[in-house]
C-alpha cells in the first residue's frame, strides 16, 4: 500500500525533459517527500539535500559529487527521519530512463549535525551496491536495470551494527551508457540512527566524495560498446561495509 501512495504521489511532480533522481523515500514505514528541483529552496522543508536540476554530474571530480548540485552546503530547510539500525530504506525515483550502469549506496556520519555539515568533506562508507547482474556489458542485467524493473526504486538496509547517531544516506546512479562519458546522479538525506551496537567502518571503507573516483577507474571510464561481449564490470568505490 505504501508504495502504491509514493507512486501515486510521484506521479503528480512535474518532470523535466531529461533524467531525474530520488524523489522520496518510504523509512520504517514512513514517506518522506524528497526536495523538489527546479524549485526555490525557500519554504521546501525535507529530509533530502537541495539538487537543483535533473542533468547528470559527468566530471568524477566534481565539486558537486556528494549530494549534487548545491547539496553540499546546507540550502534549504532540513529534517531527519529516525530509523534503527537494521531497519531497510526505499528510495524512489521517477520514471528512470537509463537501465545500464551501477546503483551505490552510501552513508556518512555527520557528527553532531547534519543539517550543518559540509558533505564533501564527510567521510563517506558504502552499505550497497549493484553492477553488472548477468550477462554482459551492452545486453544484461545492471543494478539500474533491476531498480526500473522494480517501479524505480531501491531498498537498502542500514547495517545493523551501525553506531547510533546522525547519517546522510546517499543514493548514486552512474549510468554509462555513453562511451567514456559517466552521468553520476546522487541524492543525500538526513538519517538519525538508533540502536545499533556500536559499530563503524574502518579506515579502508571510507572515502572522500569528491575524490573516490577519477575518469581512469576501469568502471567510469568505459566504453561498453568496444568491449560488450565482457561479463564483468568493476564498481567504481570502497567496497561494502556491511558492519
Amino acid at each position: 500500500m505504501l508504495a502504491t501512495v509514493a507512486l501515486t504521489a510521484l506521479a503528480l511532480v512535474p518532470m523535466a525533459a531529461a533524467h531525474g533522481g530520488v524523489l522520496a523515500y518510504s523509512i520504517a514505514g514512513t514517506y518522506y517527500k524528497g526536495f523538489a528541483a527546479y524549485n526555490t529552496p525557500t519554504g521546501q522543508s525535507s529530509i533530502q539535500r537541495e539538487w537543483d536540476t535533473y542533468n547528470p554530474i559527468t566530471d568524477p571530480t566534481s565539486s558537486y559529487l556528494s549530494c549534487n548540485t548545491n547539496g553540499a552546503s546546507l540550502g534549504s530547510g532540513q529534517q531527519s527521519a529516525t530509523v534503527a539500525a537494521g531497519s531497510s530504506v526505499t528510495a524512489y525515483w521517477n520514471t528512470w530512463p537509463h537501465t545500464i550502469g551501477p546503483v551505490m549506496v552510501y552513508m556518512a556520519s555527520c557528527g553532531s549535525s547534519c543539517t550543518t555539515a559540509t558533505t564533501s568533506s564527510l567521510n563517506w562508507f558504502k552499505i550497497d551496491q549493484a553492477g553488472l547482474i548477468s550477462g554482459n556489458l551492452t545486453g544484461g542485467l545492471w543494478g539500474m536495470g533491476e531498480l526500473v524493473a522494480n517501479n524505480n526504486s531501491w531498498t537498502s538496509k542500514i547495517p545493523s551494527s551501525l553506531a547510533a547517531g546522525q547519517y546522510f544516506i546517499r543514493h548514486e546512479l552512474l549510468a554509462i551508457h555513453t562511451s567514456n562519458q559517466p552521468q553520476f546522479y546522487p541524492e543525500c538525506a538526513q538519517l538519525i540512527v538508533t540502536g545499533g551496537s556500536g559499530k563503524t567502518p574502518s579506515s579502508n571503507y571510507l572515502v572522500k566524495l569528491p575524490g573516490a573516483y577519477s575518469m581512469s577507474d576501469p568502471g567510469v571510464g568505459i566504453d561498453i560498446y568496444s568491449n560488450e561481449g565482457e561479463t564483468n564490470y568493476t564498481i567504481p568505490g570502497p567496497a561494502v561495509w556491511s558492519g
